[in-house]
């Protein structure tokens, strides 16, 4: 049964969803959603996914709403509040369950996230679903963030090991090319799922029995 609860961020009130595997936790994961300004939240179809994925192999998950979602206070901070909105989760996974490894996931803009969140948390994982690599507006895509930030995803921080980049091949909202772009240059794995485009219509199965793989001990 998903628990939900508040803790207190910088900005009010993070929403969490928490959920405990069948068997003694192996880990803690925590999971990032789609862009708060654009429908996402953590009760997203892919995120609920990417959330079961994790915990089948035995990880603790927790999911949280961004600012201004839910029941999270707060406004959209362009990606440094919601950042630290992600690692105060961590905090408070990590401190129900010390002594557990930490995996960080997250999707489309919560990939970003994850990444930022990555750079300042010692973790064992991080899952990447079709991350949004650019900054992103009402006009659309903009330049990649590593222009303007190079303290995005240094390089010698993410490796083959402990990084997995996940992209639909008929993704025409963040391009795949992108990914590869950003995985080449640290030599991280980039797995394409065939058939699948942004959310993952009809291929959510695969997305998450990829993730169970490579996360499983």
């Amino acid at each position: 049964m998903t628990e939900r609860t508040l803790i207190r961020g910088a900005a009010g009130a993070i929403e969490v969803a928490a959920d405990l595997p069948g068997a003694t936790p192996i880990a803690v994961a925590v999971i990032a959603h789609p862009h708060p300004l654009f429908g996402g939240t953590m009760d997203n179809k892919v995120v609920t996914t990417l959330e079961r994925g994790l915990r089948e192999p035995g990880a603790a998950t927790y999911r949280f709403n961004f600012r201004g979602v839910g029941g999270t206070e707060g406004a959209h901070d362009e990606g440094a509040g919601e950042t630290d909105d992600m690692l105060l989760v961590i905090e408070h996974a990590r401190a129900r369950h010390p002594g557990l490894p930490l995996w960080i996931a997250g999707f489309s803009f919560g990939g970003a996230i994850a990444v930022r969140a990555s750079n300042a948390a010692e973790f064992e994982r991080l899952v990447l679903v079709a991350p949004g690599f650019r900054r992103i507006s009402e006009h659309g895509m903009g330049s990649p963030i590593e222009q303007t930030d190079p303290t995005f995803g240094p390089l010698g921080r993410h490796t083959f090991a402990n990084t997995l980049v996940l992209h639909g091949d008929l993704d025409e909202t963040v391009p795949l090319s992108d990914s590869i772009a950003w995985a080449t240059a640290r030599d991280v794995n980039v797995l394409v799922v065939a058939g699948a485009e942004h959310f993952f219509h009809r291929r959510l199965h695969p997305l998450r029995d990829a993730v169970s793989r490579w996360v499983r001990p």
